[in-house]
């Protein structure tokens, strides 16, 4: 198992992820993600915030990090934290809990960063996420209603959204 930043040449295969992504949620729930901006996962990949897992050679799943996330944590946004955003599981590799191994870089990483939480979101209150998160220690933090919406991804416009956190 590695962890690297993913490059320039994973932007289709991170493309692809989130379509699967999407037509996945598409059939099991009622929020889904929308197309996601393309220069938004190019200036990810730059700034080394878009990350790949990958096992045998192939990428199993990606996902972005920032240090900041103000239009959705707003006053705890001055925590010191390590967001998640997107996490995409191939496939063809679905059904292997590969947020722990994330989870485990995450607590790696924020340490490495001076920061004291993980935190992440999801649009809705979907119980079966809410499970599959705290599950990996994460504590459900509850909803929140996002208010200040218009910069973020159209999934997220006048969206309720489960927090997540997890102390380091």
């Amino acid at each position: 198992m590695e962890i690297q930043n993913s490059t320039i040449d994973d932007l289709e295969f991170i493309f692809d992820l989130y379509r699967s992504a999407t037509a996945y949620q598409k059939e099991r729930f009622i929020s889904h993600w929308p197309e996601f901006d393309r220069d938004m996962v190019t200036n990810e990949i730059a700034e080394k915030r878009q990350w790949k897992l990958i096992i045998e050679g192939e990428i199993v799943c990606i996902w972005a990090t920032t240090f900041s996330d103000p239009l959705i944590w707003v006053d705890k946004d001055a925590d010191p934290s390590v967001y998640i955003h997107r996490i995409s599981t191939n496939p063809n590799c679905r059904g292997k809990a590969y947020v722990k191994q994330i989870v485990e870089w995450a607590k790696l990483y924020s340490v490495k960063n001076n920061k004291k939480f993980i935190r992440l979101d999801t649009v809705g209150e979907n119980q079966k996420l809410i499970e599959h998160y705290t599950s990996f220690g994460f504590n459900f933090l509850g909803l929140s209603q996002l208010t200040n919406t218009a910069d973020l991804p159209k999934h997220y416009h006048n969206a309720t959204v489960s927090l997540f956190e997890l102390s380091v």
